[in-house]
C-alpha cells in the first residue's frame, strides 16, 4: 500500500497542478479582449471643388496605453496591429467618398482596462510598400491643379518616431475601455484636411488631426442637403457638412467633416457613441452662399431625411491678422482657425463652428512665418475668411421626419474668430499661454458684425508666451 500511495499522491500532485496551470492559463486567456482597429476619414478637400486630389500615408503600426501622459519611450504600451510593422498599409485619405472605411489595420488581444492615449506610427526610410504611390517617399500628396498628379512628398517630423499623438481629449468619452472578453472595434478618424499644412516654400507638412473611439461598424449619420427656397439640391459649389460636439468651455469643434455630394446627399460612418450637432453650409455655382444650418441633438443611427438651407445671397470676408511671439523674439507656430457664431440650445448659448463652404473645408490651417509686414519681435500671418451674412437657421432633431429648422433670426450678423495654436510639426501638443484666443472685435474695436459682399477686419490675434 504504501508503494502505492508513493506512486499515486505525485501523480495526483502532478495532476492538481496541471489542471491549475490549464485552469490558470484558460483564465489568461478568457481575460484578454478583442480589439480590431480601423481608419476612416470623411473629406472636404479633395477634387475638384478642394486642393489636393490625393492625401497619402503609411501606417506601420498603431498602439496604446492607459496613462495619458506617458512618453513614446515609456514601459506600458500595448501593440494593436502586431502584424502591421512587417507589412506597413498605405492609404489614400481621400479614397472612395462615402465609403465607412478607409482600412481595417489590424487586431489584437489586450488586457482589461481604461486606455487613455493611442499612438499611430507611420512609415519612413527604407521601408517598402507594395504598389506605392508615392515614388521615392511614403507620404506624400497629389495636388488638383497638377494634371500629371506628379507626388510632393508630405514632410514628417516626429511621427516615424514617436508615433502621432491622440490624446484623451481626442478619444470619444476621453477614455477607450475594454472588458474581459470583449469585442470591439475602435475607429481612427483622420482629418486629412486640417492636417496638411502648406508652407511658404511650397512644400506640404504633416499636422496631423485625428479622433479615436469605439464604434459599431453599421453606425451612421446621414440625410440630403436641399435648397430650401427650389427645394432641390444646392446647383453647383460646394457644400460642406460638420459633425460637432461642445469642448469644455462651450463651443462646438468639428469631429468630422464632409462634402455632400451633388444631389446633396451625405453620410457619416463609423461613429462613436454620443450625441451631436450637424452644421451646414453652401455655396452655389454662382457664388451665393446660405445661412449655416444647424440640427442639434443627433445621434448614431439617425436618419435626417431633407435639411433645407435658406438663401443668403453674397457672401462676407472676415480678413485678419495672427502674431506669434516668445514675449521677446519671434517664433512660429501652426493654428487652427475658426468663424463661430451663436445660437441658443435649450435655453442656453453655444458657439458653433461654421464650416467654410468656399474653402471647401471647416477650419482653416495657418502657420506664422517672419515677414515685412509683422509687427516687432513676431512672427505673423494674414487670412481671409468666406463666411454667409446671415445668422444661423436651427432646429432640433426630428426623428421620421425630413428637418425643420427655424428662419435665421434677423439683425447684426456677428461671428467670433477662434485661434489654437500648436508647436510646428509637433500636434496636437498645444503652443502659447495661452494657446487659443478669441478675436469678436474689429480692429477698430467695434463688434465684429459682417456685411454681404463686404471685408470685415477683425482685431489681431496676438499669440505669445510661444516656444
Amino acid at each position: 500500500m504504501r508503494r502505492y500511495a508513493c506512486v499515486v499522491l505525485p501523480l495526483l500532485l502532478l495532476a492538481a497542478a496541471l489542471f491549475l496551470v490549464s485552469c490558470s492559463s484558460s483564465s489568461s486567456s478568457q481575460k484578454l479582449a478583442t480589439v480590431r482597429v480601423s481608419l476612416s476619414d470623411p473629406t472636404t478637400c479633395s477634387a475638384p471643388q478642394g486642393p489636393f486630389s490625393h492625401i497619402y500615408v503609411t501606417v506601420s503600426d498603431v498602439v496604446i496605453h492607459q496613462n495619458a501622459t506617458a512618453s513614446a519611450s515609456d514601459a506600458g504600451w500595448v501593440d494593436l496591429t502586431p502584424d502591421l510593422s512587417k507589412n506597413p498599409v498605405q492609404v489614400d485619405l481621400l479614397g472612395p467618398a462615402n465609403q465607412c472605411l478607409l482600412a481595417q489595420l489590424g487586431s489584437a488581444g489586450i488586457k482589461p482596462g481604461t486606455y487613455q492615449q493611442i499612438r499611430i506610427l507611420l512609415a519612413g526610410g527604407s521601408v517598402t510598400v507594395a504598389n506605392n504611390k508615392c515614388g521615392a517617399s511614403l507620404n506624400c500628396v497629389t495636388l488638383t491643379s497638377d494634371p500629371t498628379n506628379t507626388p510632393q512628398t508630405l514632410q514628417l517630423s516626429s511621427e516615424m518616431q514617436t508615433g502621432i499623438k491622440i490624446p484623451s481629449g481626442q478619444i470619444a468619452g476621453g477614455s477607450f475601455v475594454v472588458a474581459a472578453g470583449d469585442n470591439k472595434d475602435l475607429n481612427l478618424d483622420f482629418n486629412a484636411c486640417r492636417s496638411i499644412v502648406t508652407q511658404g516654400n511650397g512644400r506640404y507638412r504633416l499636422k496631423p488631426v485625428l479622433h479615436a473611439g469605439e464604434v459599431g461598424l453599421q453606425s451612421s449619420i446621414s440625410g440630403t442637403v436641399i435648397d430650401g427656397a427650389t427645394m432641390q439640391a444646392v446647383a453647383g459649389g460646394t457644400t460642406v457638412v460638420a459633425l460637432e460636439q461642445k469642448d469644455s468651455n462651450g463651443v462646438d469643434r468639428v469631429v468630422m467633416e464632409t462634402v455632400a455630394e451633388p444631389n446633396g446627399g451625405f453620410s457619416f460612418c463609423p461613429l462613436p457613441a454620443g450625441t451631436y450637432d450637424v452644421v451646414v453650409s453652401a455655396v452655389n455655382g454662382s457664388g451665393n452662399v446660405y445661412a449655416a444650418t444647424v440640427i442639434t441633438g443627433v445621434q448614431p443611427g439617425n436618419t435626417l431625411g431633407n435639411v433645407p438651407l435658406t438663401p443668403a445671397l453674397l457672401p462676407a470676408s472676415i480678413t485678419g491678422m495672427i502674431t506669434t511671439s516668445t514675449g521677446t523674439a519671434p517664433t512660429s507656430a501652426d493654428l487652427s482657425l475658426s468663424a463661430l457664431q451663436l445660437i441658443s440650445v435649450n435655453n442656453a448659448s453655444v458657439l458653433v463652428t461654421v464650416p467654410l463652404a468656399a474653402q471647401s473645408m471647416s477650419t482653416a490651417t495657418v502657420s506664422t512665418a517672419a515677414g515685412s509686414a509683422c509687427p516687432a519681435t513676431t512672427d505673423c500671418a494674414s487670412y481671409t475668411l468666406s463666411v454667409p451674412a446671415a445668422n444661423p437657421s436651427v432646429g432640433s432633431f426630428m426623428a421620421n421626419a425630413n428637418q425643420s429648422p427655424a428662419a435665421p433670426p434677423g439683425g447684426a450678423v456677428n461671428y467670433t474668430i477662434d485661434a489654437i495654436a500648436f508647436v510646428p510639426g509637433a500636434a496636437p501638443q498645444l503652443d502659447c499661454s495661452p494657446s487659443e484666443m478669441q478675436a469678436s472685435q474689429t480692429s477698430t474695436n467695434t463688434p465684429l458684425v459682417v456685411t454681404a459682399g463686404t471685408p470685415t477686419t477683425a482685431a489681431t490675434l496676438a499669440f505669445t508666451g510661444c516656444q
